[in-house]
Order: C-alpha cells, then sequence, then structure tokens
C-alpha cells in the first residue's frame, strides 16, 4: 500500500509540475486570462487554467498507477470531479450565474450519491442524503472562496490533502490515502507556479475540482475503531480553513445587508489579516499554519472518547466564534470591492 500510494503521489506531483507550465501557454493563446480589477490583488492579466493541470495530474495519476479495483471503487467521485471542472471551466470562459452555478454543482453531488459515497452518521437515509449534499456543495463553494490570494486555495487544499493521507493511512484505507495522494502531489506541483507571486491562477476549474474531491474524501474516510458522534468532526476539523472563511464572510455580508454568494469583497481572512499590515505572504502562511493546527485536533479527535471530543468540538467552535468577532472589527467600508 504504501509502495503504491507513493508512486501516486510521486506521479500527480511531477505531471502537475510538468502540465502548469503548459496550461499557462495554452491560456495564452486562448486569451483565458484573469483580468486585474479593484478588488483582485494581481496588477497585470494572468493565465487562468491552472485548474486543468491540477485536474490532469490527479486523474493520470490515479489511472496510470492506481490498480483496477481501486479505479473502480472510486468511479463516482472521479465521473462527478470531472464534471465540475468542466463547470468551473466553463465559469472560466463565460461567467455563470450564482444560482446556475450551484444547480451544475448539485449534479455531481447527486452523481456521489448515487454511486454510494455518502454520509452514514444517521439512521434516516434521506436525512443521510441531504447532509452529503448540503456537505458536498458548502465545502466545494468554501474551497472557490478561499482562492483569493496566490497560493491559499492550492496550499490549504495541498494541507488538507496531507492529513486526510495521514488519516487514512493511520486507518488503513488504501483507497482514501491514494486519492488524498495524488491531491496532495498536484497541490504541491501546482504551487510551485502559483505561490506569491504567481504566473498561473487555477480558476474555477480548480478550485471546484478541490473542493469537491476534498469533500469526497471527508465522506469515504471511516474510523471504525471510534464512533460516529466522535469521528464525524475529523473531516470538517481538517477543512476548518474554508470552512471558518466561508462561515465569516456569510456573517459579514449578511450584516452589511449583502448577498453573501454574489456580493465582491476583501473580507476573506486573507485579506483581512493583509489590512491588518501583514505581507500577502505571511497572510497565506498564517492561514496554511491554522490548517496544519485544526490537522493535529483533527489527528487527536480520531482517538477521542466522547466528553473529549465534546470538549475539542466546543473549543473549536468558540476559538472560531472568537476569530470572527475580533475580524469584524475591521471598518465595513473597507471590506468592499
Amino acid at each position: 500500500m504504501i509502495t503504491q500510494v507513493m508512486l501516486i503521489f510521486t506521479a500527480a506531483l511531477a505531471l502537475a509540475l510538468a502540465a502548469t507550465p503548459a496550461a499557462r501557454k495554452l491560456a495564452v493563446r486562448t486569451n483565458m486570462l484573469d483580468q486585474p480589477a479593484q478588488r483582485k490583488s494581481h496588477r497585470t492579466p494572468t493565465p487562468l487554467l491552472g485548474g486543468v493541470a491540477i485536474y490532469a495530474a490527479v486523474l493520470l495519476a490515479l489511472v496510470l498507477f492506481g490498480d483496477k479495483f481501486y479505479v473502480h471503487q472510486v468511479v463516482g467521485i472521479i465521473i462527478g470531479a470531472t464534471f465540475i471542472s468542466f463547470l468551473g471551466l466553463w465559469d472560466d470562459r463565460m461567467p455563470l450565474p450564482a444560482w446556475g452555478k450551484l444547480l451544475g454543482q448539485a449534479i455531481p453531488a447527486l452523481i456521489l450519491v448515487l454511486t454510494g459515497v455518502r454520509v452514514s452518521i444517521f439512521p434516516w437515509e434521506m436525512v443521510n442524503v441531504v447532509v452529503t449534499i448540503v456537505w458536498v456543495l458548502f465545502i466545494t463553494n468554501a474551497v472557490n472562496f478561499l482562492d483569493n490570494m496566490d497560493g491559499l486555495s492550492a496550499g490549504v487544499a495541498g494541507m488538507a490533502s496531507a492529513y486526510f493521507l495521514l488519516l487514512a493511512a493511520l486507518s488503513g484505507q488504501y483507497l482514501v490515502g491514494a486519492l488524498a495522494a495524488a491531491m496532495l502531489g498536484a497541490c504541491i506541483g501546482f504551487l510551485v507556479y502559483n505561490f506569491n507571486p504567481a504566473s498561473i491562477f487555477m480558476g474555477d476549474t480548480g478550485s471546484l475540482f478541490l473542493g469537491f474531491v476534498l469533500a469526497a474524501i471527508g465522506i469515504k474516510l471511516r474510523f471504525p475503531t471510534n464512533i460516529p458522534a466522535v469521528t464525524w468532526m475529523v473531516p470538517v476539523l481538517v477543512l476548518g480553513v474554508p470552512i471558518l472563511d466561508t462561515t465569516l464572510v456569510i456573517i459579514s455580508r449578511l450584516r452589511r445587508g449583502k448577498n453573501p454568494f454574489t456580493t465582491p469583497g476583501k473580507d476573506h481572512l486573507s485579506h483581512r489579516l493583509v489590512k491588518m499590515g501583514y505581507t500577502r505572504r505571511e497572510a497565506v502562511l498564517m492561514l496554511y499554519l491554522l490548517g496544519s493546527i485544526f490537522g493535529m485536533i483533527a489527528v487527536f479527535t480520531t482517538q477521542a472518547s466522547l466528553p473529549e471530543a465534546a470538549v475539542v468540538g466546543l473549543t473549536v467552535t468558540l476559538v472560531g466564534l472568537a476569530i470572527i468577532i475580533y475580524m469584524e472589527k475591521t471598518n465595513p467600508s473597507q471590506l468592499s470591492e
């Protein structure tokens, strides 16, 4: 298992390193460029299509070095991820309305449900289906929201993938581990070109893909040595940074009377850290660190008793609320486009 997982990781890393410059050239030739705007941090047109390189690296690494049994087991994830990647590519080319994107994202979420990738916490199947769809849509859009600064979304997704890989190894889950390894390799390979100052962006093609696959990995992850009342917290903690960022943005925009899903603005965690005086690199690295802290807490939670897990959950929730309250002290007039 370890050898094959390492092979998948290495292949995804190498493929991303090779495919990203090719995607950058293709973006320039096809005019797939992200133009500067007041709410954006870059000042020159920057190639998109980095997400195509990430998608290709993950998929090819799994197909080339994962066995047939593995590919069959994750066929629903692969189909759904392919659909949502093309949806993101379409949106990068011709921006879709918010309702159109959400409706499009619901289709791959349903694909997961129909292929057996679903939450199994509750005794009522319909509740599990609804929770699965809500989880997939929320995490997919949370990672998409997080793609607002050079290296941020890819780095946080890579950090989450690293912890998912560690957790899969500790629980002996090859299927989840291989998928997490492919994601980790692709994110690192892409970060070589995307870290500040970025020469290419992933676009919605990449951010929707990363969010969808991370949501699916969180569902597939199992911990047979502990009870579901405890282990449901593990993927939530691993994905704590995008969850916290999106919660902050939604609360902030609702407080200001704005639509949380269609209103652009520099009101994300990264933007607020920059307004506090940190450089963009420092802000991104701080969120990497926060993601690592969330991941370490998740590892502890896998072995926690129910009372210990309750304390962890309450503490993390209170700290998260404190961060949101503190960040909301920023002058609202500074958060608009």
